[in-house]
This record gives structure tokens, sequence and C-alpha cells, in this order.
């Protein structure tokens, strides 16, 4: 079970000139690792992949696999609403050979029926030569991938595991319990960092984070407690991480987490691309009166 844990959706850093920062996405890599979380995400939306150019993909490709070293395990993110176009874009992908698995966001905007989700990913799962992780985030797509979709495609071979970031524990729980017979066949992963803890307490394998990136060393010692069933451990660090959800998300993603980091020292700029616009001056002045009270590791 090599992405179960904590795993990391890496921001993409940028300077101020709008350039990717690839000295501070190093800094980062390192950061995180060192962190002791279980494995990185690349290429997600948290990365603002739909900004990215195809070069400046393969560059941060190759950045952080040179910076990673086979330390820990890593997927990357290939995703759309055009089926053929992700299937093209997975044949292309160099260095399969560094990754564990591809997250596949659902098809957004275009809003497609539970078959049509279902179609989609057995296409992608049988043209695939890496597993196939679902990621089902309605928020962002306009379409929610049902509980009786999500068990019928865990049913396909090259499919491992879903990211769930639906914000509903019931869903998520639904599907931990129908798929408790495949346990070390498909994960079930939480994608909202305030659902992780109670998603492992109940049988889930874990999260991919934003907030990990971070404070590392907190988040991924918390995820382990609560795998690990430590629910006295698990939950103080629950409640102080917690509060950082508001900073993180409440002008957007990757908005908060890049204003967090650059408070941090980690990244030099807080940039992002548009349509996305940096933290507001109200946000950067709760991040710097939050930062001195966190008594975190």
């Amino acid at each position: 079970m090599t992405l179960r844990g904590t795993g990391v959706a890496l921001i993409t850093p940028f300077l101020s000139s709008g350039e990717v920062d690839y000295q501070s996405l190093e800094r980062l890599v390192d950061y995180v690792i060192d962190g002791n979380v279980d494995y990185l995400v690349l290429l997600g939306t948290t990365a603002e992949s739909p900004t990215l150019s195809e070069s400046e993909k393969q560059s941060i490709i190759s950045t952080i696999i040179k910076t990673n070293a086979r330390r820990i395990p890593m997927m990357i993110g290939v995703g759309g609403n055009n089926t053929q176009l992700i299937l093209n874009n997975i044949q292309s992908l160099s260095s399969l050979d560094h990754f564990e698995a591809i997250l596949s966001v659902s098809p957004y905007y275009n809003r497609p029926s539970q078959e049509g989700l279902y179609e989609h990913y057995k296409a992608i799962a049988h043209h695939s030569p890496l597993p196939i992780m679902l990621y089902n985030v309605p928020a962002r797509t306009g379409r929610n991938i049902e509980v009786k979709t999500t068990l019928s495609l865990s049913t396909i071979d090259n499919i491992i595991g879903i990211k769930e970031a639906s914000d509903n524990l019931t869903q998520a729980v639904n599907i931990i319990k129908e798929t408790s017979n495949q346990k070390d066949k498909f994960y079930v992963v939480s994608g909202d960092d305030n659902l992780a803890t109670p998603m492992c307490l109940i049988g889930g394998d874990g999260v991919t984070s934003v907030i990990a990136q971070a404070f590392p060393n907190d988040f991924s010692a918390m995820i382990h407690y609560a795998l690990d069933k430590k629910v006295d451990k698990a939950i103080p660090t629950y409640h102080k991480l917690m509060n950082w959800v508001p900073h993180a998300f409440c002008e957007g993603n990757p908005v908060g987490i890049k204003a967090i980091l650059h408070q941090m020292g980690i990244i030099k700029s807080p940039v992002v691309r548009l349509p996305l616009t940096p933290a507001s001056q109200a946000l950067v002045s709760a991040i710097q009166t939050e930062l001195p009270h966190t008594p975190l590791s």
C-alpha cells in the first residue's frame, strides 16, 4: 500500500515575473520529504496545471523526479474533459517508471451522466500503463461520482482507488464500507483536509493534502495516528491544523497555501496565474497573526 498515509498535492511556485520558480519547487519537495510525508502528487489542480504549458509541465516533472531521487512514491495528475486527449497525454508521458499511479480528475464542465463517467474511466484504465486513481471533486467539476459508480469502477483491475473530495463524509463512509473486501486493492483517500482524520478513523487510507505541504510533520503524524486508531493522539493535532483550513481555502486553492508557504519562507513569491489572484491583504494579515500561535513541530 505505497499510496497510504499522507500525500502532498504540490503547488507550482512562480517568480514575481510569472515564470516557474524551480528553486522554490526543489526546496518545497525537500521540505515535505524531510517532514515525513508518504508520497507526492504532481500536476494536480493545486499545481494550477490548466495554466501550465506542456514544456513547463515536462520541466516540473523532471525537477521533482531529480529532487525526490526515488525517496518516496509519486503520483501524477492527468485529467480533463476530453477522454481521447487524456489517453494521448498518458501515452506521451515520459519517465513512467518514476510513478506509482495516475490521478485523474473527473470530467468538468460537460457534466457527463454516471454512465459517461464510468465509460470515461474504463477507457482510461484500459489504455493506461499505470494504475488509475479516480478523483471526485464535484465543487470543481459540477458532477459527483456517485457511490454506485465508484463501486462499479472499483472492480476494474487497473483502477486502484479514489481521492474522494465531495466534502460528504456519508458518501465516503459508504465507499469505505462497500470496498472493505478489497482492502489490499482499492484505496479510499480523502481529498478534503478537514475530513482526512475522520475518514482514516473509519477505515480510509489517508489523504492527498494541500495543508500538509506547510505542516508536513504534524499532518503526517496526525494521519498515521488516525490510521492506527490512536484517537487521543490524532485529535489534538487535528484541532490545531484545522485552524488553517479557512486560511488555505477561503480565497481559493492554491491562493491560500501559497500565501502561507511564502510567509513561512519556503517559496519566494505567493504569485498565482490568472484567472486566480494573490491573497488579499486581509488574508495575509490573518496568516501572519496565526503563524506565531501555531505550536506545531
